[in-house]
């Protein structure tokens, strides 16, 4: 079994105690809904801050999968296997 490393921007980190990335274990390929449910299972603040009440993807976030864009490729239905690069990016409104 393999890991599926999730890079996380600075202003995420402080929601799973510091940590610049998050992994989960696959056994071939999953979702980005299911390696979602993977990496925050134990922080729901973070879980909260990617998805919605409906779980779709908050539009402020973005995930990256090989550096292609997931909204651009199938959504959170995009497959993700051990060794691609996972990373997702926090919007930031200003003004």
């Amino acid at each position: 079994m393999a890991d599926i490393t999730v890079m996380l921007p600075s202003v995420l980190q402080p929601l799973v105690g510091g940590q610049s990335y998050l992994t989960a274990s696959a056994d071939g390929a999953m979702t980005v809904a299911q390696l979602l449910d993977a990496i925050t299972g134990n922080y729901p603040v973070l879980a909260r801050r990617l998805r919605d009440e409906t779980g779709a993807l908050r539009r402020y976030v973005n995930i990256y999968v090989s550096r292609d864009e997931v909204r651009r490729l199938d959504g959170l239905d995009t497959k993700v296997a051990a060794g691609q690069e996972v990373l997702i990016i926090q919007s930031v409104a200003g003004g």
